[in-house]
């Protein structure tokens, strides 16, 4: 259904039961009497009853007129709240952005970077949204997310999509594991292992696109909803995992895991944030984008595997 009354139609009526005539309220409105009088047919026409009577000098409110103000006083009062609390946001450079990333890991490195921006963006309300985790994209199209942090392909044009920093995926092992010894883990070799990977594991981007297409299925698959628990049961040597070398790092500095690369080349990943295209000029929005590049957690796998081996030589793992 076609909605017949437009706002112009609900200020006319509001205005003309308020002065009792066209000339006042075309003052009011600043609308010559002519046109407020266009105006008022064309609705009454659109609606198909009269919303006034002319009783003396004075427009009197039929009972659907009546009816129609009591809406326009409720639609025009809403608006007026909703036009001053955007105008107070544009010059408190207030708002919100509802944020998600597409791995758990990601949210480990958000809180320093949330108590860097506040400062400059003290009426911006950052929300994450870890629900929206496995789809984050799907989210943003149906108008629940305005930032995600992504590694996948993203090729809709309603988004834009801005590189973040490039990282790479290592095997994650007790130090007492067979692949602390080695240089790097080899694909075949993860088939003899528990993997434990965030859930669901249809969701696992390693194990559906790199694992399993390779004939490399672990022996075992658990699921473990927090990077923390996953990092103790590896140090127990239960089991290995496959995360970023970043969301471990303080971890394999000291030892307590080894980090190795995926094959001999490593498993690389772009992270990128996405936004919906009118969102992506927003200026606190760019600002909290700006500042997720230069504070980019992405660190060279390299360094961390070598990082990893120094410690465990020192302790003579």
């Amino acid at each position: 259904m076609i909605m017949e009354i437009e706002i112009r139609h609900l200020r006319l009526v509001s205005a003309v039961a308020d002065h009792g005539s066209l000339t006042r309220a075309g003052d009011a409105l600043h609308v010559t009497q002519s046109a407020l009088s266009h105006q008022l047919r064309d609705i009454e026409s659109r609606l198909g009853a009269a919303l006034f009577l002319r009783v003396g000098k004075r427009l009197v409110l039929t009972p659907a007129g009546e009816r129609l103000l009591a809406s326009a006083r409720d639609v025009l009062e809403q608006l007026d709240r909703t036009e001053s609390e955007i105008r107070k946001m544009a010059q408190n450079r207030a708002g919100v952005i509802r944020l998600s990333t597409e791995c758990y890991t990601c949210y480990h490195w958000l809180p320093p970077l949330l108590a860097k921006y506040r400062p400059s963006f003290p009426h911006v309300d950052v929300q994450i949204d870890v629900a929206a985790t496995h789809r984050p994209l799907e989210r943003m199209l149906a108008g629940k997310l305005d930032l995600a942090i992504v590694s996948s392909p993203v090729r809709d044009r309603r988004l834009v999509v801005q590189p973040l920093f490039d990282d790479e995926l290592v095997v994650i092992a007790s130090p007492l594991h067979r692949f602390a010894r080695q240089t790097h883990v080899k694909l075949a070799e993860i088939r003899d292992e528990t993997l434990f990977v965030y859930p669901p594991r249809e969701e696992s981007l390693v194990l559906q696109n790199v694992l399993l297409p390779a004939g490399a299925a672990p022996a075992r698959v658990e699921e473990v909803q927090l990077t923390e628990a996953i990092t103790e049961l590896v140090r127990a040597d239960l089991g290995i995992a496959i995360l970023a070398p970043w969301a471990v790092r303080p971890l394999v500095e000291r030892g307590a895991l080894a980090a190795r690369p995926l094959t001999a080349r490593g498993l690389q990943r772009r992270w990128s944030a996405v936004m919906p295209k009118d969102l992506a000029t927003v200026d606190y929005l760019r600002a909290f984008v700006d500042l997720m590049t230069r504070n980019a957690p992405g660190q060279s796998l390299r360094s961390a595997a070598t990082g990893s081996r120094r410690v465990a030589r020192r302790a003579g793992t």
